[in-house]
């Protein structure tokens, strides 16, 4: 229970962020992560700033791309916000796939079995790098050491709609994976 608290505070501030866009966008379709005046928070793999210690992902043929999960748009309809997956997104639902990211632990520790995996290594924490096509909640079988290098997780991924967290993705059953 501790942890869906801690869950519900970061998409807490993911929808807080969501519904400060809402007023300037209206019920405008937003699939692209340009938007009429430039880039649009919240759409999209995330932005990986140049001036990271990190660096950035590299393209693997067996993990499924982020540009592939930003395959998502989003319309709103006062008072919701309705998302409509593409359909590489829906044929992944329930499937075994490999996805590779940055760890952002929900609460204190060396390891975790409950986690989000990100697009883009966070830079504070108090920010997510992206909206919530950028993330996937992760449920692992074992303990994962945290580190701040990049991962690669196989587990069942659920696409995920109207969740109460406002989230997109689950993985479930995850373990690490070269």
């Amino acid at each position: 229970m501790k942890s869906n608290r801690k869950l519900s505070g970061w998409v807490a501030l993911l929808s807080v962020a969501l519904a400060g866009l809402a007023p300037r966008v209206g019920a405008q379709v937003l699939s692209s992560p340009m938007g009429p005046g430039g880039p649009v928070a919240g759409q999209g793999p995330g932005y990986h700033s140049p001036q990271s210690a990190f660096p950035p992902l590299v393209p693997r043929p067996d993990v499924v791309a982020w540009s592939v999960l930003s395959g998502v748009s989003v319309k709103f309809q006062k008072p919701k916000i309705i998302t409509t997956y593409s359909p590489a997104v829906k044929k992944l639902n329930g499937s075994l796939v490999k996805v590779e990211g940055y760890m952002t632990p929900l609460e204190a520790g060396t390891a975790h079995r409950h986690f989000l995996l990100v697009s883009v290594p966070p830079t504070c924490p108090f920010c997510v790098p992206g909206g919530p096509e950028s993330m996937v909640e992760v449920r692992t079988l074992k303990p994962v050491k945290y580190t701040q290098n990049a991962v690669v997780l196989q587990g069942r991924l659920q696409v995920l709609t109207d969740d109460p967290q406002g989230l997109y993705y689950r993985m479930t059953g995850a373990r690490t994976v070269k």
